[in-house]
C-alpha cells in the first residue's frame, strides 16, 4: 500500500505541468520549421553552439528523439560542434521536464537544469569545434536541398497538429520511460532502507562519480528521472548527486554514443561523453559546497511520499488524462498499424528501417517521406522497423530521403 500511495502523490504532483509541457511541445513542432534550425548552425564557432543548446533546451526530446534530429541538422548544414551543443543540451531539459522539475523539486532545481544544459552544451560543442572541426566535406546536402515537413496551413489544421503531436506522438515517446521513472522511485522510497544512502552521502564527490558511472550507460529521459532524483534525495543523498543523476542521465546512453561514433567519428564522441560528465559532477559540486542547502527543499516531503494525503480535483483530473493519454500511447496506439498484404509491385514498396526507436521517430519517417514528389501514401510499422510507400517515386529517392532524415535503409535479403 504504501508502494501505491508513494506513486500515487507523484503522479498527482507532476501530471499538471507534464500536460502543460506535451501542449507546449505541440506549438514547437507546429510552428518551428526544422529547416530554420539548420540554417544558422553551420560554423565551428561559439556562436553556432549557443544557438544550438538555446534551440535544444526548450525542446522536450527525449535521447532516441534528438539523435535522428541532429543527424538530420548535420546533413543540412549544421556542424559537428552545433551538432554536439544540440545533442548535450536537448536531452537533458525540455518545457515539460522544467515544469515537471518545478513542481517535484523547486523552483532552483527548475532554473538550475537549464543552465547546466547550456554550461554542459557550450563546453561540449566548443571543445568538438577545436578539436575534431568540421570539415568543409563532411556535412551532407545543403539546408535547400532537404524540404521541411509538410504542416498544415489552416488554423484548426495546426490545432489538430498540436493536439496530435503534444498528446500522441510526444506522450509516446516519453511515456514508457516516465512511467518507468515513477515506478523506480517509488519502489526506492518505499524497499531501499535509509542507512543505504546515509553512508554514501557522506562523501559527495564519490557518489557523483558512482551515480554516472551508473547514469550514463542506461537510458532514462528527462522527465522520467525526476522523480528518481526526488527518492533518492529523500534517502539521504545531496541535492548535488541528484543533478548529476538530472543531467547525465538523459545526455548519454549506449544507443546514443553508438549513433554518433558513426555520424561524427570517435574524437567527437569522446569529446561528447567526456563533456557530459564533467558539467555534471561540475555542477554537482556548486550544488552541494557553494549554494545554501535550504535552496533545494524538495516540494514533495518524505512523509507524503510515503503515506496517503489529500489532493486536490484539479490534480486528480489532471492525473487521470495523463493516465488515459498513456495508456493510448503504450497499448492502444500500438497495435494501430496499416498492414500491406498484397505483392510489391512499381506503386507500392515496403522499405526496411534501422534507427528508429519511437513515436517521434515514426513521426519523422512519415512526414518525411510524405513530402517527396509523386507519394500517394506512406505508413510506417515502428514494431517492424518497415515504411510502406504507396505512388510513383523513385526507390532511389525514398532510400536517399530515410538516410537525409538520419537513419538506415536496410536491404531486404530476399530481393
Amino acid at each position: 500500500m504504501n508502494f501505491l500511495n508513494s506513486l500515487l502523490v507523484m503522479l498527482n504532483e507532476m501530471s499538471p505541468y507534464i500536460l502543460l509541457g506535451f501542449f507546449i511541445a505541440g506549438l514547437l513542432h507546429a510552428f518551428v520549421k526544422p529547416s530554420q534550425m539548420s540554417r544558422h548552425l553551420s560554423g565551428n564557432g561559439w556562436g553556432a553552439v549557443v544557438k544550438a543548446a538555446l534551440i535544444g533546451i526548450p525542446l522536450p526530446l527525449c535521447s532516441c528523439g534528438v539523435l535522428p534530429t541532429a543527424v538530420s541538422m548535420r546533413r543540412n548544414g549544421a556542424s559537428d560542434a552545433a551538432t554536439t551543443s544540440f545533442l548535450i543540451a536537448t536531452p537533458q531539459t525540455g518545457v515539460d521536464s522544467i515544469a515537471a522539475t518545478y513542481s517535484l523539486l523547486g523552483p532552483v532545481f527548475a532554473l538550475l537544469r537549464p543552465i547546466g544544459a547550456l554550461v554542459g552544451a557550450m563546453v561540449g560543442g566548443i571543445s568538438v569545434g577545436h578539436f575534431a572541426p568540421t570539415k568543409s566535406s563532411d556535412n551532407g546536402a545543403a539546408v535547400s536541398d532537404t524540404p521541411d515537413i509538410d504542416r498544415p496551413s489552416s488554423f484548426w489544421g495546426k490545432v489538430t497538429d498540436v493536439l496530435r503531436y503534444g498528446f500522441v506522438d510526444m506522450v509516446g515517446s516519453v511515456g514508457k520511460w516516465l512511467v518507468l521513472g515513477l515506478v523506480i522511485a517509488a519502489a526506492i522510497t518505499v524497499f531501499v532502507p535509509d542507512d543505504l544512502f546515509l553512508s554514501l552521502a557522506q562523501y559527495p564527490v564519490l557518489a557523483m562519480i558512482v551515480m554516472v558511472i551508473v547514469a550514463v550507460p542506461m537510458y532514462i529521459c528527462a522527465t522520467g528521472s525526476i522523480p528518481i532524483a526526488l527518492s533518492l534525495m529523500l534517502k539521504g543523498l545531496t541535492p548535488g548527486v541528484a543533478f548529476v543523476l538530472l543531467m547525465a542521465g538523459p545526455a548519454a546512453n549506449f544507443a546514443s554514443v553508438m549513433v554518433l561514433r558513426r555520424a561524427m567519428g570517435g574524437k567527437a564522441t569522446a569529446i561528447y561523453i567526456a563533456s557530459v560528465i564533467a558539467t555534471a559532477i561540475g555542477m554537482g559540486v556548486v550544488i552541494d559546497y557553494l549554494l545554501p542547502a535550504s535552496w533545494f527543499v524538495p516540494q514533495v516531503g518524505a512523509h507524503a511520499m510515503c503515506h496517503a494525503h489529500s489532493v486536490g480535483l484539479f490534480d486528480t483530473v489532471c492525473s487521470a488524462v495523463l493516465v488515459a493519454l498513456l495508456v493510448y500511447a503504450l497499448i492502444v496506439n500500438r497495435g494501430h498499424h496499416y498492414h500491406h498484404h498484397g505483392p510489391q509491385d512499381d506503386a507500392c514498396r515496403i522499405y526496411r528501417i534501422k534507427g528508429m526507436m519511437c513515436p517521434h521517430c515514426q513521426a519523422t519517417v512519415k512526414g518525411g517521406l510524405e513530402s517527396l514528389d509523386g507519394v500517394r501514401s506512406v505508413d510506417v510499422d515502428l514494431q517492424k522497423g518497415q515504411a510502406t510507400v504507396t505512388g510513383d517515386v523513385n526507390p532511389e529517392t525514398v532510400i536517399a530521403k530515410i538516410e537525409s532524415l538520419g537513419y538506415d535503409y536496410l536491404p531486404d535479403p530476399g530481393r
